[in-house]
């Protein structure tokens, strides 16, 4: 797969879809789950606090007051508060600016900030599909596209499975309700993909053509 399969609006797809290809589902990531695992602004926050404590405890083996420790550490205040904000603010317009479709032929993906642009991924070039459901409700439904075809790892991002950079797997991510995105997915998949070619590769294996609510238990499980 190229840049070409980059296309500049995901309504504009659905709104002009082809006979006989229907939509099965629409929707997007959860900000905070988005800014949580996609963003790392817990280990952002937990680097700034440990940055802080060490300041302070540097300055108290200097030999300084606890008032002067602390008033030195503070200086290290208005730039974590930088940083964090930034990440937060360009989590939620990654989360604002992100759709998902699934149709009965494709899958398509629309992220981006100040350049958009929507990932086609016909059925056919799917391999496999896997689901991964957090502890807030949100889930992860990382798809493994069939070689030699491939995504570009940067444009994917973040919509992309954690640490396969030689093989991109794109990733529904950190949407709501996903027992709901799961029977979709195995729906538009039945028609497209042969049993076995469905790997259980995290948490829930989705099974393609099985939109009965039990799904069956995998054999690894996908890391964060």
């Amino acid at each position: 797969m190229n840049d070409d399969d980059y296309e500049p609006s995901i309504n504009e797809r659905l709104q002009n879809l082809p006979e006989g290809e229907k939509l099965v589902w629409k929707g997007g990531p959860e900000f905070w789950p988005l800014a949580r695992r996609a963003f790392h602004i817990r280990g952002l926050t937990l680097y700034f606090g440990v940055l802080i404590a060490w300041r302070v405890a540097s300055a108290l083996s200097d030999g300084r007051t606890l008032l002067d420790a602390l008033s030195y550490a503070s200086m290290l205040l208005p730039l974590a508060a930088l940083a964090i904000g930034l990440v937060v603010l360009f989590a939620w317009l990654s989360a604002r600016n992100t759709a998902y479709a699934i149709t009965t032929k494709r899958i398509l993906i629309k992220s981006g900030i100040a350049l958009t642009g929507t990932l086609n991924l016909p059925l056919r070039y799917i391999e496999s599909a896997g689901m991964k459901v957090h502890a807030d409700g949100t889930g992860d439904f990382p798809l493994a596209i069939a070689k030699p075809e491939r995504v570009a790892w940067l444009l994917a991002w973040p919509n992309v499975r954690p640490w396969r950079l030689t093989n991109p797997e794109p990733m529904l991510r950190n949407v709501p309700d996903p027992d709901r995105v799961a029977h979709a997915l195995a729906e538009a998949l039945g028609g497209q993909v042969p049993r076995q070619a469905v790997r259980p590769t995290t948490e829930r294996s989705i099974q393609p053509g099985n939109t009965s609510p039990g799904m069956t238990a995998p054999t690894a499980a996908m890391p964060s």
